[in-house]
């Protein structure tokens, strides 16, 4: 494998999460707008892209900076020994922005205000279980799929979030740099502020549960 220097691989999770959001944001104004007020047919518009381009995105930037993409899936990286904490904080940081940026481009394409604060509250013990059991099974679905079967994790995660849109009350935001960004589109897809923090708990709970999963299997091994 090809090595990267450290501006390639922040290169690389900056632009992967940027297209992420890109896509959900941006997806979801046009579901939103042709969908004539159907919820369900909204969603759908919203789900489809959405799974479709993690499929693509983790071929292209996985072989560079493994295309994690969610802070959730670093901290596990991390606390599994896959990474060195000093990578971590440059890694969020790259994420974070790059799904700033991302939600900002998708405004800028359907002609939206470009800076927006979400006003669409996501609350209540229901959401955030949804948040934790949504990224459980990401961050559980990532560690098996690569230690078996390493060349189908593109379409396990990209089906596995296509999936989890439907069967969480959530939508299955599953990454906190997704969660802070959407609240920056007061759109479809968006999430208000005060909303915020309870899911990114959730989250970080649930890659933490998923990791322990993980090494009860790998124990076994």
């Amino acid at each position: 494998m090809p090595m990267f220097s450290r501006r390639q691989v922040l290169v690389s999770e900056f632009l992967g999460t940027a297209f992420l959001l890109a896509t959900v944001v941006g997806s979801g104004i046009m579901a939103e707008r042709i969908s004539g007020g159907n919820v369900g047919i909204a969603l759908l518009g919203n789900t489809i892209p959405t799974g479709a381009v993690l499929v693509v995105l983790i071929t292209m930037f996985g072989p560079i900076s493994g295309a994690h993409f969610n802070p959730a899936v670093t901290l596990a990286m991390i606390l599994n020994g896959n990474m060195k904490r000093v990578d971590g904080l440059p890694y969020v940081a790259a994420q974070l922005v790059g799904g700033i940026f991302g939600v900002l481009c998708a405004h800028l394409m359907f002609a939206e205000q470009v800076l927006q604060i979400s006003h669409k509250a996501r609350f209540g013990a229901g959401q955030w279980f949804s948040e934790f059991v949504a990224t459980f099974g990401l961050v559980l679905t990532i560690f098996l799929v690569v230690k078996f079967k390493r060349d189908a994790i593109a379409m396990a995660v990209g089906l596995y979030i296509t999936a989890a849109y439907w069967f969480t009350a959530s939508t299955s935001f599953a990454n906190p740099a997704v969660t802070v960004a959407r609240a920056l589109s007061n759109s479809f897809a968006g999430i208000a502020p005060l909303s915020v923090l309870p899911f990114i708990l959730a989250q970080l709970i649930g890659a933490v549960a998923a990791l322990a999963v993980f090494r009860f299997f790998e124990a076994e091994m």
